[in-house]
């Protein structure tokens, strides 16, 4: 039987955050890409939430939060979800990031170690200087609005070869769109962040796994955004993590499959 998943919101001192609970039991939290929302884990919360406590948030900027007043940091967004399980009173729980939220999840392991059980890394795909300054230019650019709608097919051709025409693709679409006419926080946060993250990640403690998916960094590469060589900086900052890399996975693969996924994190969150 699908496990219900709920929407509700949490006030903070800058605007609100909407996030997903559904399930009962050990806590997990999923934290989304860029410029995902929580509906990257449509798929794979049902399936937790059958097993686990199971709550997603959309990260200030994107999805269905409001837009932070001023350029968040990694720290910001760590904080935010500390503010979400202290409203929902869970003391400690395990965290699930998917690339951007992956660099938050581990922030939020590095900061607040006490709070976290077991932490799996999604993707969290490296970048060097080069790489920094392109995301930087690129997210706080943002994207723009265009009075003849003329920004609406790219946003559609831009991921098809990775995600379809389908339904995947137009929720991917409606995400970006809500990003529109503003930077890309969260984005922002992880180009600031990325060089030193892997002195900030040594600091991690609690047991971790690092999910790849084989085929990630195909569309990053194409913009010039990663590098192979820059991808083993997890493992070397985290000695203590195990490694899965899922075959034919994309940066999509915790939507387009999600039975594998959830079996891979169940694997792993049911080890003693």
């Amino acid at each position: 039987m699908s496990q219900r998943i709920k929407r509700a919101f949490l006030d903070t001192e800058d605007e609100q955050i909407l996030y997903r609970i559904g399930g009962e039991g050990e806590p997990i939290l999923l934290l989304h890409m860029t410029p995902r929302s929580s509906d990257e884990f449509k798929e794979l919360m049902p399936l937790l939430a059958a097993k686990k406590l199971v709550i997603a948030m959309d990260l200030m900027g994107l999805g269905d939060s409001d837009k932070p007043p001023r350029v968040y940091s990694v720290a910001d967004y760590a904080k935010t979800a500390i503010a979400l399980l202290d409203e929902l009173g869970i003391q400690k729980t395990s965290i699930f990031g998917s690339l951007t939220g992956g660099y938050i999840a581990g922030e939020v392991a590095a900061a607040y170690p006490e709070r976290v059980d077991k932490l799996i890394l999604c993707n969290v795909v490296g970048f060097d200087a080069e790489e920094q300054a392109k995301i930087l230019k690129r997210y706080s650019q943002g994207s723009q609005i265009k009075e003849d709608g003329s920004h609406l097919m790219p946003q559609w051709l831009s991921r098809v070869n990775y995600v379809g025409n389908g339904e995947l693709n137009h929720r991917c679409v409606l995400d970006d769109l809500k990003s529109f006419g503003s930077p890309i926080y969260p984005g922002l946060a992880v180009a600031n962040y990325c060089l030193s993250a892997p002195e900030r990640f040594r600091l991690i403690n609690c047991p971790t796994l690092i999910l790849s998916a084989e085929k990630a960094l195909e569309p990053l590469e194409k913009y010039g955004l990663a590098k192979a060589e820059n991808q083993s900086w997890t493992q070397e900052a985290i000695p203590h993590s195990q490694s899965v890399e899922l075959e034919a996975g994309t940066l999509w693969m915790v939507n387009q499959m999600p039975q594998e996924v959830f079996k891979v994190v169940i694997d792993f969150l049911e080890q003693q």
